[in-house]
């Protein structure tokens, strides 16, 4: 019988610096509202002392070779204690005899990737075309990444970052400059408004960190965070005079993230949300004017693991033969 490979954090990130996955992500997405992936209910622990989070997705893609479990946790008080937030591993099974022939020991790298990769996606479709300033709420690790990722949409490299405390903002700002950004920061949510028409939304609030009021016309707003149903990242009333709002998941966003939290307060119907997958597959620009507002609610569907996850093995699976 064939042995399950095991990969390690280390061989999994010498083999992704050379990869590129925006191609098969986003085709991952058009098959996903095609309805040609399998994709259950998320399965979910919420913990709160310390505060954390562990999600278990899974999928697949009829007809396809493989299917996935990926399970993924956050603690967001573990940089006190030296500690990654995100740790985490890919299992990745045959569809055709359910026998386990990878894992994928990321410690929640490939999570992340998939979650940069899916913001870069909607930049391409969603962005201004000229981008003045990038603006972040949040500096842990996606706030960098969705950022780097970027650079395949927009030569912007002009950031103001949002931040609860100094330290962060400070290490956030020395990393960023440290790349060629040029980083301004600060802990006023409205400078960030002000100063951006294109905004990521990084951290884990469960309170709003944006009010509609301060929303500029052709502001686009990629929403990461807000993967649960306790957390919110915007007021539910920037989805009521959003021109465009579009869900990576119809389905999940009824139950989690800021589609969610403006259902609930009636801000937002939700025929007016278009799915990921059905706004990009015919490959034109979902914005059609530089005037208007749009958001993305973004809050990761398994069918990204499933992509990311078979590359990676396969690419993996080749190096070590």
């Amino acid at each position: 019988m064939q042995m399950t490979k095991i990969y390690t954090l280390e061989q999994i990130k010498n083999i992704v610096e050379t990869m590129d996955f925006s191609t098969e992500i986003e085709q991952g997405f058009i098959a996903y509202s095609n309805g040609q992936v399998i994709v259950p209910p998320v399965g979910e622990l919420i913990f709160e002392d310390p505060p954390g989070d562990t999600h278990i997705k899974y999928g697949y893609i009829k007809g396809d070779e493989y299917y996935v479990i990926k399970i993924a946790s956050g603690f967001y008080q573990n940089v006190k204690i030296n500690l990654p937030s995100s740790s985490g591993l890919m299992l990745v099974f045959s569809q055709k005899t359910g026998v386990l022939e990878t894992i994928l020991l990321d410690e929640g790298f490939l999570t992340n990737i998939r979650t940069a990769v899916a913001g870069e996606i909607v930049a391409k479709y969603m962005a201004p075309k000229e981008v003045s300033t990038i603006g972040v709420f949040g500096t842990g690790t996606m706030a960098r990444m969705q950022v780097q990722i970027l650079q395949s949409v927009t030569n912007c490299k002009r950031l103001i970052v949002w931040g609860r405390s100094e330290s962060s903002l400070e290490a956030y700002k020395n990393d960023m400059e440290a790349d060629g950004y040029e980083v301004q920061t600060t802990m006023e949510s409205a400078d960030v408004t002000e100063a951006s028409n294109l905004i990521l939304m990084t951290t884990p609030s469960s309170m709003p960190l944006i009010d509609a009021s301060q929303i500029k016309k052709g502001t686009h707003i990629t929403a990461i965070g807000s993967d649960t149903a306790e957390k919110q990242e915007l007021d539910t009333k920037i989805l009521h005079m959003a021109d465009i709002v579009v869900a990576d998941s119809l389905t999940q966003c009824q139950e989690r993230g800021e589609v969610y939290k403006a259902l609930l307060t009636s801000d937002l119907k939700l025929g007016k949300v278009i799915e990921l997958g059905h706004a990009i597959k015919s490959g034109n620009r979902v914005r059609t004017s530089e005037d208007q507002v749009t958001v993305a609610d973004l809050t990761g569907v398994a069918v990204q693991d499933v992509q990311i996850a078979k590359v990676v093995s396969a690419a993996l699976s080749a190096v070590s033969e």
